[in-house]
């Protein structure tokens, strides 16, 4: 009985090893697929946001030749001006990610986009703005920055039916072509010079009906090469993102920095107010302990969605789960996290009183994050790491915050 034991035992011992060594194959050849990706994209472009001196913008003047360019695209490529030579119009759109104006004009480029694809006119759009230059609080509409990465997800979002080039490295193409706002665009014609230059058209509203009317009049006058009565107008829009403008947001990164970060003790009577959410922001809340690896990896995802959004009706609360006698050790975490919000840590001893408080539903594992209207009405929630992204296209998209100017 006992050999037959034995050999049992022998015969589970050699079946996991040969099972955990193919595994281990598998495991070592996906890995090595991914690098291999990770080698590919690299080949093709990694971005690289580059300090540019402060510079004089000057926009094309009517009749000026298109300036050549060759730059990396959503799409994994690289394009350039001359890779539209077959089309009898281009239209080059400067815009960006997280402008609102930007945001609301892009169905209408996507629709001229495809109005004109039969008709010889190519649409490409640029993004110039350089990561350096922008501050957080200026990406309160959006649930993205312009980033390269981010101008990849913004794309598939919205199914752009245009080329997206990025130029935010060292505004090679833009300085070129003198965007000083976004969306700004230009109209070339077959020649490649310039017939138009401004905005898409005159009511920057989603809701007003407009279908860049200026924009269409330019196409249909270069197609016929007829001279336009209005080939010039002013773009109304958020200021290009030049890499020079780092100097603003260094200082509002020091100021933040140099605020004071406060820790209050709460009860499980103050977690309810805290949920009932008597003020008038929508709240987001992440119930956290610094012995918990995921919430303190992704404990500064929360100050820099509440930096985005803190101007605009939204507020973030931390809530330690920490036992109150390490309360130093957590005010000295958020002290070096620039935690300068409302910080709570849990009073009581009891931990599932606080579960209970919080959310019968809750398993009590950390992290846990909610975000709660005024009134106390949870409109999401998260038992577990959060997806920055998605958190963020949450808020932005709820019905209080909002991407456009109009809402």
């Amino acid at each position: 009985m006992k050999s037959i034991q034995a050999f049992t035992q022998l015969f589970v011992c050699i079946f996991l090893f040969n099972y955990c060594s193919q595994k281990k194959s598998e495991l070592t050849s996906e890995s090595s697929e991914v690098k291999k990706t990770k080698v590919i994209e690299a080949a093709f472009f990694t971005p690289n946001p580059q300090a540019v001196p402060e510079q004089e913008i000057k926009t094309l003047t009517i009749g000026s030749k298109a300036p050549d360019f060759n730059l990396p695209g959503v799409d994994g490529k690289f394009h350039s001006l001359s890779e539209y030579d077959n089309s009898d119009v281009l239209v080059v759109i400067f815009t960006c990610n997280h402008c609102p104006t930007a945001q609301a004009y892009e169905d209408r480029m996507i629709s001229v986009t495809k109005d004109y694809k039969d008709k010889s006119v190519q649409v490409v759009a640029i993004s110039p703005n350089s990561v350096r230059g922008i501050m957080l609080w200026e990406l309160g509409y959006s649930d993205l920055g312009d980033s390269y990465e981010d101008m990849i997800v913004r794309a598939k979002d919205k199914g752009y039916n245009f080329p997206y080039l990025y130029d935010g490295d060292e505004h090679t193409a833009s300085l070129k072509y003198g965007p000083v706002a976004t969306p700004h665009t230009f109209v070339f014609n077959k020649e490649r010079l310039l017939t138009y230059v401004g905005r898409l058209d005159a009511k920057e509203n989603i809701s007003s009906g407009a279908n860049a009317e200026d924009l269409r009049a330019a196409i249909n006058a270069t197609l016929k090469g007829e001279p336009l009565a209005m080939n010039t107008t002013k773009t109304f829009g958020c200021s290009t993102k030049w890499a020079w403008k780092n100097k603003l947001a260094k200082r509002v990164n020091k100021e933040w920095a140099e605020k004071e970060v406060e820790l209050v003790e709460v009860d499980t009577k103050g977690l309810g107010a805290l949920l009932t959410n008597s003020s008038e922001n929508l709240r987001l809340i992440n119930f956290w302990a610094t012995w918990c690896g995921p919430c303190v990896a992704e404990y500064p995802d929360f100050i820099e969605i509440h930096r985005m959004f803190a101007d605009r009706g939204f507020e973030f609360v931390s809530v330690s789960a920490d036992n109150l006698s390490i309360k130093n050790k957590v005010h000295n975490f958020l002290k070096k996290k620039t935690s300068a919000v409302s910080n709570f840590i849990y009073s009581g001893e009891d931990k599932y009183a606080m579960i209970e408080a919080i959310d019968p539903e809750w398993n009590g594992a950390l992290p846990y994050t909610v975000l709660v209207e005024p009134g106390g009405k949870v409109v999401y929630k998260m038992m577990g790491s959060i997806d920055p992204f998605q958190l963020k296209k949450t808020i932005v998209d709820h019905q209080s915050i909002g991407r456009y100017f109009d809402r």
